[in-house]
């Protein structure tokens, strides 16, 4: 296998990893919360995962070494990544169904595409990107339609679902632009656990503690977000945001939302209307508009 078609493979499975995983990740979140103490919950995922990734990376030979450079990064990426995305959406989900609350997250992909034109590597938006990226805001209009039901009560957990995606995608371009001395398996496992120690603190601070319990639905989704979630699938996102276009990255933004309607309509009988179908197949369209296959360069760096 040549190192262009090897680049490709990877690539290929690295947006399939992020598409699945993290598209099932708004089902297996809504049950533990439910469960769980949101903070405490998302905390102690991230200490684990995090705390896995950086012996996976010693034990490759990596880094953990860190200077001030490497902590002032590193401390920038759990807030917005970790503390902000992830802590605004656990604690939403207590009241936003999850098929909702991943077509809200679509937004990230807009502010990512949106932040992607400034840095050191800024990266203009093409007309046919343009195209994809409309259609993929035209699909989700059609998904997040208020339907019966609805309540106002969700404004806020919304915005905060809101706030958390544009801690995301910020984090998303600092990370693209920031140089790193660490290699990315020890970056993202240090940044977890940066962004699940803020977490488990918030968590303390609530009082989180005295609602914990050992139920095995919990379990079972923390386990499955640990594992999956946070170790496979956020590493893939990480390589990728350092290997292709923002634009690309955000297609993640869309795709995630499709599957986690159906997931939502299937396991915890969310509605699933025919517009939300409509919407989805328009989602995919921009989704292969922005993913149109090109010439492929090399690696930027080693991978």
């Amino acid at each position: 296998m040549t190192a262009a078609a090897a680049f490709r493979t990877r690539m290929i499975a690295c947006f399939a990893i992020i598409y699945i995983v993290w598209g099932s990740s708004y089902l297996a979140t809504s049950v533990g919360v439910h469960h769980l103490p949101p903070f405490l919950f998302a905390g102690v995922r991230f200490i684990v995962a995090g705390l896995a990734l950086a012996l996976i990376a010693r034990a490759r030979g990596g880094r953990l070494a860190l200077d001030a450079t490497d902590l002032k990064q590193l401390f920038v990426m759990a807030l917005l990544s970790i503390a902000l995305s992830n802590g605004f959406n656990v604690w939403a989900l207590q009241w936003v169904p999850s098929s909702q609350a991943a077509l809200l997250n679509v937004t990230s992909s807009f502010w990512i595409a949106i932040f992607g034109l400034f840095g050191a590597r800024g990266h203009p938006i093409d007309r046919r990107t343009g195209l994809g990226l409309a259609l993929g805001f035209l699909g989700t209009v059609a998904i997040v339609w208020p339907q019966e039901g609805y309540s106002i009560a969700h404004f806020v957990p919304q915005l905060g679902i809101l706030a958390g995606c544009m801690g995301w995608a910020a984090g998303t371009i600092y990370f693209r632009n920031a140089e790193k001395s660490l290699d990315v398996l020890a970056f993202t496992g240090l940044q977890m656990f940066g962004g699940g120690v803020m977490l488990t603190a918030i968590g303390l601070g609530l009082g989180e503690q005295h609602e914990w319990t050992w139920t095995l639905p919990g379990m079972l989704s923390m386990a499955y977000l640990t594992v999956f979630s946070s170790c496979l699938a956020y590493t893939a996102y990480a390589w990728l945001t350092q290997h292709t276009t923002p634009a690309r990255v955000a297609t993640y933004g869309y795709v995630n939302p499709a599957l986690a309607t159906l997931l939502g309509w299937w396991v915890l009988d969310e509605q699933l209307t025919g517009v939300m179908l409509a919407g989805m197949a328009v989602i995919i369209a921009g989704v292969v508009l922005v993913n149109w296959p090109e010439e492929v360069s090399a690696p930027e760096s080693p991978g």
